[in-house]
């Protein structure tokens, strides 16, 4: 499925200006220890979090990632943004909590 779609149908606020969000997503990762998505996140995953520092994009690139959320309505820091659209990542966000996000996501995905 493609970002855009995901984002449209969970209505997901999208934070940076830059990206591709016709991306199609493998999966889903959530955590919200850098180094658990380093050692965990496949290629081409979505990843949900709530830590919104700059480090999120250097971890995001590293592992070739779609997009991240931010759950619980965190908002990513200024220098957060900036990385994200000068490394194309898009950052989007949303009020539910991470469980509600990735239980709605599972099902988008087809993995019911």
């Amino acid at each position: 499925m493609e970002l855009t779609t995901i984002v449209e149908t969970l209505d997901l606020d999208v934070k940076t200006t830059e990206g591709d969000f016709s991306q199609e997503i493998s999966g889903v990762y959530v955590s919200d220890l850098l180094s658990d998505v380093l050692a965990h996140a496949d290629e081409d995953n979505l990843w949900i979090t709530l830590q919104g520092h700059p480090n999120i994009i250097a971890v995001a690139s590293m592992k070739d990632l779609v997009g991240i959320v931010l759950v619980n309505g965190r908002m990513p820091e200024d220098e957060t943004l900036r990385k994200a659209n000068d490394e194309k990542i898009p950052i989007m966000t949303t009020e539910m909590q991470a469980f509600d996000l990735a239980g709605k996501l599972y099902g988008l995905l087809g993995k019911e």
